[in-house]
């Protein structure tokens, strides 16, 4: 009998979690914060589990701890729960003072991204227009015959060199990092969200998500 797949992405992971531990993880409305050295616990619990890994736990449990929605639930008094939903401890004022800054600062960087990606639609916007007007001012052929006149060859323009990129090391890639993805036929600029194994997410600077091979990444030469 063929054992079920593990379970590969965060959000599964999380949604699982779920299902076994519903009075602790949720995947909608209000979060409750977690005991702190949860993780060994889900270790334990699920340690013969074929659904899911300790790697896999590792991350999903990251990013469930760093979603806003569970930022949030961190409140000074509020109380920490365990797989079962019962109280262990209060969350501590510094807990709820670094889970603010994180909140803050995870916010920022996606305003900063919006704001960048709604300047680069402008920018696309403005070229666009010119484009238009330049077309607007070329004069209309005239339908008369005229004398055939020798044409110089012309020479096209080069297209712009391709930026030079260098291999990358797993070990040396870090969240948040800038990279160059190639998933086509040019390398896009990018932002490393997640690293597991040789598999790397990462986001787009168009906004969108993708989980790539280490092979597929490279850094801006020097």
């Amino acid at each position: 009998m063929n054992e079920p797949a593990k379970l590969t992405k965060s959000k599964d992971v999380i949604a699982y979690l779920a299902e076994q531990f519903p009075q602790c993880f949720s995947v909608k409305g209000d979060a409750k914060p977690l005991k702190i050295g949860i993780f060994d616990d889900l270790a334990k619990r699920l340690e013969d589990d074929p659904m899911v890994s300790k790697t896999r736990l590792r991350t999903a449990l990251r990013h469930y701890t760093n979603s806003w929605r569970y930022l949030h639930s961190v409140k000074q008094g509020e109380q920490r729960i365990d797989l079962d939903g019962s109280a262990v401890e209060p969350v501590t004022e510094e807990h709820q003072q670094h889970a603010q800054e994180s909140l803050k600062e995870s916010k920022a960087k996606v305003a900063e991204r919006n704001k960048a990606r709604k300047q680069e639609q402008a920018t696309d916007s403005d070229a666009a227009k010119e484009k238009r007007v330049q077309r607007a001012k070329v004069p209309a052929k005239s339908n008369k015959p005229s004398a055939k006149k020798a044409r110089k060859p012309s020479s096209k323009p080069k297209a712009a060199a391709s930026p030079k990129l260098n291999d990358v090391e797993l070990n040396s890639l870090s969240v948040g990092q800038q990279v160059q993805v190639k998933a086509g036929n040019s390398p896009m600029p990018a932002t490393v969200t997640e690293i597991d194994k040789d598999d790397i997410q990462v986001q787009l600077d168009n906004g969108l998500s993708m989980k790539v091979k280490i092979a597929n990444v490279f850094v801006a030469a020097e």
